[in-house]
């Protein structure tokens, strides 16, 4: 156990080398690859469940202490988000699929990869974590009717059906996820830090099956489709900070709230977008998983160097003072 541990811990921690280092092979060569589409959906399922594994009733108490907060973080991530990826689709070039898909990744909750980036930023984790667990729960009502505000311009879309699909592959299998863990408790954790491996795994299947399945798309417009993504993510960590610094958080708070806003659960993204739109519609959250793999440990670093520095430009201005 301990060595499946190690492994894990060892595929979490480069996880982004791994999405990238697939993502080129997909690209490279799509038949070995694309059989993964019609599993992506159970994919995502196992993830989520993996998620309700790791979720914990201090995890819930903690929206309870600090609700304002927690609202703050959860109201952002479901308004800033959609509204730069409606505005981004209207200012660019882009095909109706790949509008419909950008809106999608971008009304989708948080992803658990953000706990990790504002762990490493010295962010407030806590407070990530609950911000994290309330949007996924919130995501089969606002998901939808958020993606019928803003991508019915381009395509026709069902809430209803998004809905039912929300609830099949997010919400059902994390409350499994919490009940099996209350169930079983201590026997469960030698599963729990498998998880890391069985992610990595997963997504990374999620993301080989939308690049190989749109392999000749993506090389015609893979590069504006990029370019989309980078400014959706770097905007959602800016003005995910400025607003939690408008509304006079603490700086650690200020960090969570900014990662949590700037990064998507992509995964959900890619399998609904291929569900319910086209594979087409996969290739922005696709890209997203790989580009936050890439911005997350940046935007952390930075982050962390500033909270370093903070004490020692005090200590001086201290010592200038005296």
């Amino acid at each position: 156990m301990k060595a499946l541990e190690k492994v894990s811990g060892f595929m979490g921690s480069t996880f982004a080398v791994w999405v990238i280092l697939f993502a080129i092979l997909s690209f490279l060569y799509p038949p070995a690859f694309t059989w993964i589409v019609p599993y992506i959906m159970p994919l995502l399922g196992i993830i989520m469940f993996g998620m309700g594994l790791t979720l914990s009733m201090n995890d819930f108490k903690e929206v309870f202490r600090r609700p304002k907060d927690v609202a703050i973080g959860v109201g952002a991530q479901f308004l800033i988000m959609p509204v730069l990826a409606f505005i981004l689709a209207l200012a660019l070039p882009v095909s109706p699929q790949v509008a419909a898909g950008v809106i999608l990744v971008g009304c989708c909750p948080g992803g658990t990869s953000s706990n990790v980036m504002t762990y490493l930023s010295k962010g407030d984790t806590a407070l990530s974590v609950a911000i994290t667990s309330v949007s996924t729960l919130l995501a089969p009502i606002f998901t939808p009717l958020l993606v019928l505000l803003f991508a019915s311009k381009w395509l026709p879309v069902s809430p209803g059906a998004l809905f039912m699909s929300i609830v099949k592959i997010v919400l059902i299998p994390i409350i499994l996820g919490i009940i099996v863990k209350a169930l079983l408790g201590n026997k469960v954790e030698g599963g729990v830090k498998a998880f890391p491996l069985i992610s990595v795994i997963a997504i990374v299947a999620i993301v080989t099956a939308v690049v190989g399945a749109n392999q000749q798309q993506i090389a015609t417009t893979g590069a504006l489709i990029f370019a989309i993504v980078v400014l959706h993510n770097v905007l959602g960590y800016l003005i995910g900070l400025g607003l939690g610094k408008m509304l006079g958080m603490e700086p650690a708070k200020q960090r969570a709230v900014s990662i949590e806003v700037g990064m998507q659960n992509s995964g959900l993204g890619a399998t609904l977008a291929a569900a319910h739109f086209s594979p087409l519609a996969a290739v922005p959250s696709a890209i997203f998983s790989v580009w936050h793999n890439i911005s997350g440990p940046i935007i952390a670093t930075i982050y962390r160097k500033q909270k370093e520095r903070a004490p020692k430009k005090l200590s001086q201005e201290k010592f200038s003072a005296s």
